[in-house]
């Protein structure tokens, strides 16, 4: 409600929002307090908005900006006076997200992209390469790659800048009515103006952000959808302050000559603080007097808003900021190492200069008839300086700018495997998972944190009135005759509500004895339901008679007053001064005096009413942990009782609420009331004042009883967990809720079992306090591993492995519970290491009533300390921080909208389908990319080291071994195909191994498939395979002949057959890379093969020669040098002396000490066996009689196993008897070699933590 002008009869409390009885007079100089300047809210803006206004991250640019000099303080908007607002310069309303035009695309693209470390290197070897006295190659070996990465890059951007521009038009052509000259006139969204008066017609999206002026509905009421803002579909209620509700015709509103004076553009979206000065009177403003562009008017004929903020101003806007940009591991490995290569590029380059420099002061001097110098060289020395650049330009194929492209590209492909996968598809909801990012998939694989909400995210957020305290008495179980409680499928028959003909038949409740009570006339019973059907913000729908929809903006808001309404407390309807309700079948009004509202800080609501009889009374529901601080003395007895049974409800998993009420005089109601009124007026720290006004009413209140509602878990959830455990994940659930719902929701799902060693419980209120609490617990973790075998004690196993936490020492299993306000202490910077060590220690980590600020803030804990790759999950905008935080954000598309899906880097619908997203998708996606830069890294040192070696036979001229052609075709054409196909395609188990053997995913978190070890093993093959390929052929060729006796030998003849040793070699190289092979694989690898050769011979052939006579020389040289049989006994020689070692390496390899993988795929070839031998056996047992369906089978079914649900842990537990001895320990042994190099967070290195 807003504040009314005129006098009202005295009444203890305005409603909501609603103005005093007299409006307070201006002071003379008409000047109010300014507001605090906009601080940085949680919510964001991200990847995607429907009007597509923050597509691509970029920050919008716009039509017409503020000064840069101008700073503004406060806004200042007239209605109907375009002259005196267009004063301020404010923003026009006209959106711009598109980067480009058709003049500026070429430069700014191009220079958006020479930004790139990789693009501006190959930019300064094309530049090289124009050089004549330096440059052995042609231009095009360079321009020609860089040129398709160039192109293919601004193909991306001009299509997604095609439809910025095509959203842009479509947003800013919108059509609106704005009140000019007294007129109505259509005027497109771009030409809308600050101070303008909008008209505003049912479904259509607010164009501006608009003070709410009058509407079509009584009181000046309208109902908005605020999907684009914050994702929640319910409807919200705003209204128009009295004063203006009445501006409903057009000569009325053309006269209407108010002033608003409020705070500047921020991104608060929940906030808004203003005044309005008319006639003479100052009314406040507040976010319910809004209307913010992006909501859609529903359920409303119409209404008029006055324009505040325009475009760049508006609150969406505000919060489109770029979201942060985030890199994996393997990039980060990758930049690391092409520093490593280019620092390698340049001592070969240095190495090959000076060899020239020698060469041509020894040797070179003697040829100066025959091989004169260039004009520009003048010596040794300087001819070996032009030296070092030409070998710069031949051997910088060592990183090739096709290795980014083809990066990408694999990125790309697995994204779309995450989104096409139909096991991660919600028939349900009709929601498929969705890679929002395509940069992140292989860090799937890496994961060794998650982080998970409760709330939506293990449970279903589908909440269920399930059991309640009224007056010291618990209902909602249901007992026996032998007083036995009764398990739910051993109850009665639910109670019946037919006396009620507008109950709702989806409610369910077993306790018969709650509605007996209600029958009765039991006063402490009806005045619980009497709370809970006036203190709430829900709205009623009334389609048919007798055809309730509530409207809740929480589902445990929709849950309470569905009960009341259920048990004969009917929330009838309720307009901005009063609500009514059907008790017991008569309809009562009551006067709404003030609402209290909930937020995250006070954790409470309030609600003060009066009721027929002129009695007012205050009635507040909140958590316990508020609430039960503020209650009278005298209820000290039925508080105890109360706490029993929140303890009871809290660990059965429910959530739950305390409720109270205050009766209130006229007197004291008149005297709060007015203090309301001052602090609602006030600009500077208005929020502040009114919750400083608020704690004072709601005090000494009297205890009436506590709901509790039941959250379920979501499918799959402990299966889930306990799969991720067995891959060494580690799970930390971060929760708003209390302790007791938290931990039992912790046993539910499996995080917490009874067989852990201990569960710690953190509950400290001072630093000392928490302090110790986790000294003691790391002490008993100590104590518990004192000795740990082989006569060891604990401090030597720490000293002689060199642990640096008691992470890598401990013995059993255990668990750490920590509650908000412990955990604020914790995270102090003097103790967040205790805190983080402690916490490492435990396989499960809760954290309770924590805040969005203190969930980001463990994620950064960890993301700090640990080398480690952490994984937030959540589905509310309380999870979008911590979502942001972690490297990755997952977001479930659940009840609380779709504010953390639009945040996430991926989502889907259920938190069952992260073990695939991590098992499956993660880990291929992985091991793709490793296979994928180990081969590419071992193809380009193949390739180019051969350069090196040539270097020391040709006087260190820099010239090439193969042709120009070759060099520019062989990264783009020859060799690119196969190894895309084996990065998006290969697989080393299938997919149902992957989650039957979680253990497969330790490799990824141990970063084993490709570090700097890897990549070293990458480049020796590759620098081995480069001195077979050039010394075998040369060797070969140094004494053959032809088949008519002359001279083998020659440049172009060796050319060719190196070449085409080279491909062959690879090829067969990535046949026995790829471990999954499909028919695209087969047409790649064979396909390239035979575009070389086709290539090849058309090179050197009669037509092209004749067409290009300078260029093509070498006529029939391809065709005479692969007639010579000594060529391919030549290639043959070559390709089984690079590949021999490689398959005896594998094949001893896999005998010795065979990899997880290696051993999955055996036992699944056996088991493939067996399954043909017992078909083969069936089909001939037929012939016989038949004794038994079960005669063939060799082993106990596993029946029992499913039901038993241990299946997914024995099938891992299995494994080890597969396994010979030395693989047993191969992952646990480099995993202590990790933790061996990792520095302790604490920075104590060999000693042990003492108390």
């Amino acid at each position: 409600m807003a504040l009314c002008a005129k006098k009202r009869p005295p009444a203890p409390v305005p409603p909501w929002g609603a103005a005093p009885s007299e409006p307070l007079r201006p002071r003379t100089d008409r000047q109010t307090d300014r507001p605090s300047p906009a601080q940085t809210g949680i919510m964001t803006v991200p990847k995607e908005m429907p009007e597509k206004w923050a597509r691509a991250g970029a920050p919008p640019s716009w039509s017409r900006k503020k000064p840069s000099w101008a700073t503004e303080e406060e806004r200042r908007a007239r209605a109907n006076d375009r002259e005196y607002n267009e004063r301020f310069q404010y923003a026009s309303n006209c959106i711009k997200t598109s980067k480009y035009n058709i003049l500026t695309f070429l430069p700014v693209n191009l220079f958006e992209q020479f930004q790139e470390v990789a693009n501006t290197y190959f930019l300064f070897l094309l530049i090289l390469q124009l050089i004549p006295q330096i440059s052995s190659l042609s231009w095009f070996t360079t321009i020609v790659p860089l040129v398709l990465v160039l192109t293919i890059t601004a193909v991306k951007d001009a299509t997604d800048d095609y439809f910025r521009h095509k959203s842009d038009n479509q947003v800013n052509n919108r059509q609106s009515q704005v009140l000019i000259n007294g007129i109505l006139q259509q005027e497109q969204w771009m030409n809308v103006c600050v101070g303008d008066i909008i008209k505003l017609e049912n479904n259509q999206f607010v164009a501006a952000d608009l003070l709410l002026l009058s509407s079509s509905e009584p009181h000046g009421l309208c109902y908005i959808e605020t999907a684009e803002l914050d994702g929640e579909t319910n409807m919200k209620v705003r209204q128009a302050i009295p004063v203006t509700s009445e501006l409903g015709d057009i000569s009325k509103l053309a006269k209407f000559d108010g002033e608003v004076i409020c705070e500047p553009p921020n991104n608060k979206l929940d906030k808004f603080s203003g005044t309005l000065y008319w006639k003479e009177n100052k009314f406040p403003l507040s976010n319910q007097n809004m209307l913010l562009r992006g909501c859609v008017l529903r359920n409303t004929e119409w209404c008029f808003g006055l324009v505040i903020f325009a475009g760049p101003d508006t609150k969406l806007m505000q919060n489109s900021g770029r979201t942060k940009f985030k890199r994996t591991s393997i990039d980060r490995l990758m930049n690391t190492l092409v520093l490593w290569i280019f620092g390698f590029l340049v001592c070969m380059g240095v190495i090959l200069a000076i060899g020239n420099a020698i060469w041509e002061h020894e040797v070179g001097t003697r040829f100066q008839v025959y091989l004169p110098w260039d004009e520009a060289v003048d010596s040794a020395f300087f001819s070996g300086f032009l030296s070092f650049w030409s070998y710069i330009i031949i051997l910088n194929t060592v990183v090739p700018i096709s290795l980014y492209v083809s990066v990408e590209v694999i990125r790309l492909g697995h994204s779309y495997f995450i989104n096409w996968d139909k096991k991660m598809f919600c028939m349900k909801k009709r929601t498929p998972a969705e890679a929002r990012t395509t940069t992140l998939n292989e860090e799937l694989g890496q994961v060794e944190y998650i982080f998970s909400d409760k709330t939506g995210t293990l449970t279903q957020n589908i909440m269920v009135f399930n059991k309640c305290s009224i007056n010291g008495r618990s209902y909602g179980d249901v007992f026996d005759v032998l007083g036995h409680k009764a398990e739910l499928g051993e109850r009665p028959e639910p109670v019946n509500f037919s006396f009620n003909p507008l109950a709702d038949k989806k409610f369910l409740f077993w306790d018969p004895t709650l509605l007996e009570a209600v029958k009765m006339g039991d006063p402490h019973t009806h005045e619980f339901f009497r709370l809970l059907s006036l203190c709430h913000t829900v709205m009623s729908e009334e389609k048919n008679e007798g055809e309730l929809y509530y409207k809740a903006q929480s589902p445990d808001e929709g849950a309470l007053v569905t009960a009341a309404r259920n048990f004969g407390f009917v929330f009838r309807s309720r307009t901005p001064k009063t609500i009514t309700v059907h008790e017991m079948g008569t309809a009562i009004t009551y006067q709404l005096l003030a609402i209290l509202d909930f937020n995250n800080i006070r954790k409470r609501m309030s609600v003060i009413v009066r009721n027929p009889e002129g009695k007012i009374r205050l009635y507040c529901k909140g958590a316990d942990t508020i609430l039960l601080d503020r209650l009278h003395h005298s209820t000290q007895e039925l508080l105890n009782t109360t706490t029993d049974h929140l303890n009871e409800y809290a660990g059965e998993g429910l959530r739950t609420l305390v409720l109270a009420y205050k009766d209130l005089d006229e007197e004291y109601y008149e005297e709060w009331a007015e203090r309301r009124l001052q602090a609602s007026l006030a600009q500077d720290s208005r929020e502040d004042r009114l919750a400083s006004v608020y704690e004072e009413v709601e005090s000494d209140m009297l205890l009436l009883g506590a709901t509790a509602i039941e959250d379920k878990l979501q499918q799959g959830v402990p299966e889930t967990i306990a799969l991720l455990t067995l891959a060494n994940i580690k799970i930390w659930v971060l929760t708003g809720d209390k302790q007791e719902t938290a931990v039992n929701i912790g046993y539910s799902c499996k995080m917490l079992t009874d067989d852990m060693t201990e569960v710690f419980i953190v509950t400290g209120h001072t630093v000392l306090e928490v302090r110790e609490e986790l000294r003691k617990a790391r002490e008993k973790m100590m104590d518990s591993s004192r000795t740990v075998g082989n006569g060891f004690t604990y401090q030597e196993k720490l000293s002689s492995s060199k642990l640096t936490s008691v992470l890598e020492a401990v013995a059993g299993e255990y668990a750490l519970v920590i509650n908000g306000h412990s955990l604020a202490h914790a995270l102090e910077a003097d103790m967040e290491l205790e805190f983080l060590e402690t916490a490492c220690a435990c396989k499960a980590v809760i954290c309770c009533r924590v805040t969005p600020l203190q969930k980001a803030q463990v994620v950064e804990l960890v993301k700090k300390y640990k080398k480690a790759v952490t994984l937030a999950i959540g589905d509310g905008a309380n999870d979008v921080s911590m979502i942001k935080t972690a490297h990755i954000g997952v977001g479930i598309s659940g009840q609380e909208g779709i504010q953390a899906v639009l945040a996430s880097d991926y989502s889907f619908s259920q938190f069952k389908f992260l073990q695939r997203l991590l098992l499956v998708h993660g880990r291929w996606s992985y091991l793709r990319m490793c296979k994928f830069l180990c081969y590419f890294f071992y193809k380009n040192f193949a390739f180019t080291m051969v350069h090196f070696w040539f270097g020391f036979f040709c006087g260190f001229s820099a010239q090439t071994v193969y042709d120009q052609y070759f060099i520019t075709l062989y990264n783009i054409v020859y060799t690119s195909l196969p190894v895309l196909a084996m990065g998006v395609f290969d697989q080393d188990v299938p997919e149902q191994r992957s989650m039957e053997y979680p253990k497969l995913y330790e490799p990824g978190q141990l970063n084993l498939l490709f570090n700097k070890r890897e990549f070293f093993i990458c480049i020796a093959q590759g620098i081995y395979t480069s001195v077979l390929m050039f010394f075998i052929p040369y060797g070969a060729f140094a004494e053959a002949t032809r088949d008519d006796g002359t001279q083998l030998a020659d440049y172009q003849s060796f050319a060719v057959t190196v070449a085409t040793s080279l491909v062959i070699v690879v090829s067969v190289q990535i046949g026995l890379d790829t471990g999954y092979w499909t028919a695209i694989n087969h047409f790649f690898i064979w396909g390239s093969l035979a575009v070389y050769f086709a290539i090849l011979f058309a090179m050197h052939s009669n037509g092209l020669f004749d067409m290009f006579p300078n260029q093509f020389r070498f006529v029939g040289n391809a065709q005479n040098t692969l007639a010579q049989p000594t060529v391919w006994l030549t290639i043959v020689l070559t390709t089984v002396v690079c590949i021999m070692p490689v398959v005896a390496f594998r094949f001893l390899r896999l005998n010795l000490k065979p990899d997880l993988s290696d051993t999955v795929r055996y036992t699944q070839l056996v088991r493939k066996k067996q399954k043909a031998q017992h078909r083969c056996m069936r089909r001939v047992g037929r012939t016989g009689s038949r004794r038994s369906g079960y005669a063939f089978s060799h082993q106990e079914g596993f029946g029992e196993l499913i039901m038993s649900g241990k299946n997914m842990r024995l099938s891992s537990l299995a494994l080890s008897g597969f396994t010979t001895r030395s693989s047993s320990s191969w992952i646990e042994s480099l995993r202590r070699k990790k933790s061996d190099s990792a520095s302790s967070p604490s920075g104590g290195a060999d000693k042990p933590l003492k108390g």
